[in-house]
């Protein structure tokens, strides 16, 4: 395979904050309390679906107590099952669920926390704009090379793919191409942000990605006719779609429950659907 992940296989956001305690910043949100008397340091690492969350709380959380260090690596699932099972990080995000394997050899406990759709994706410039399930099929496997086989115009298909330790990866191959081939020759990216570079540069690409990271940079297309949204991930009519976990390795300590919590509150909440993915509390 092609690779094209261009120094992007290492995507981390070291979030250290020097900022004080914002002024009534317990007062102004209750829920950011319940980190008031901890200190300590979270490392984050895996999904890369994940990270705008993470980000974000993690800076709220700073800034209201700078007693607290968070990081927040990417690296895709399998990466954040491994180091979290290591004891390299406390959180070890995946976008899919943890195999029984998995949980017996690290002895992890998993927290979902979102529901997430993957969007087959192309450049804004790309004429098409919508596929069937076995068009996708095709494209991914080799079968369907030209744009002009599927209503576009004269021009080679220019495959992306991810890694095999992706969750994204494994959500689309396993719901939509049904465990199905991908071409050898596929361009392989090591992030859904790097996906999403991808498909923004090249007019011919073709590939998938949270339907969170869909924005004027990268077209979505209609699949069987179903818009990927959120909102249609949500009541089923788009069905290529997964959770994402936070994982620890036994139960979490206070201050990795104290960002679970948060999480999956309802400050998280708003994060989370800001971000465009919908929580799991609702």
């Amino acid at each position: 395979m092609r690779n094209s992940r261009n120094g992007l296989m290492a995507i981390i956001f070291m979030l250290v904050l020097s900022l004080g305690t914002a002024p009534g910043a317990w007062a102004q949100d209750s829920q950011l309390q319940r980190f008031q008397n901890l200190e300590g340091t979270i490392d984050i690492a895996g999904g890369t679906a994940h990270i705008p969350v993470m980000k974000d709380a993690a800076e709220q959380i700073m800034k209201a107590n700078p007693k607290i260090r968070l990081t927040v690596a990417g690296g895709g699932s399998g990466v954040g099952v491994q180091k979290v099972g290591e004891g390299l990080v406390n959180i070890g995000n995946t976008g899919r669920a943890l195999t029984p394997a998995e949980v017996a050899k690290y002895g992890l406990k998993t927290f979902p926390f979102a529901v997430d759709g993957v969007a087959v994706a192309v450049n804004p410039k790309n004429p098409v704009g919508a596929l069937t399930s076995q068009q996708v099929r095709d494209i991914f496997a080799g079968k369907i090379k030209n744009w002009q086989e599927v209503g576009g115009t004269s021009a080679p298909i220019h495959l992306f793919t991810r890694d095999e330790a992706s969750g994204t990866r494994e959500t689309f191959w396993k719901k939509l191409l049904k465990k199905g081939p991908i071409d050898a020759k596929a361009n392989i990216v090591a992030s859904n942000g790097a996906m999403k570079m991808a498909l923004a540069q090249d007019p011919q690409a073709i590939g998938y990605l949270g339907i969170g990271f869909v924005d004027q940079k990268v077209k979505g297309i209609k699949l069987d006719g179903a818009e990927p949204t959120q909102e249609n991930a949500k009541n089923g009519s788009y069905p290529v779609t997964r959770l994402l976990y936070m994982n620890t390795k036994g139960e979490p300590q206070p201050l990795v429950k104290a960002f679970i919590d948060y999480i999956k509150g309802p400050e998280g909440a708003k994060i989370i659907q800001k971000h465009g993915f919908i929580p799991t509390s609702k």
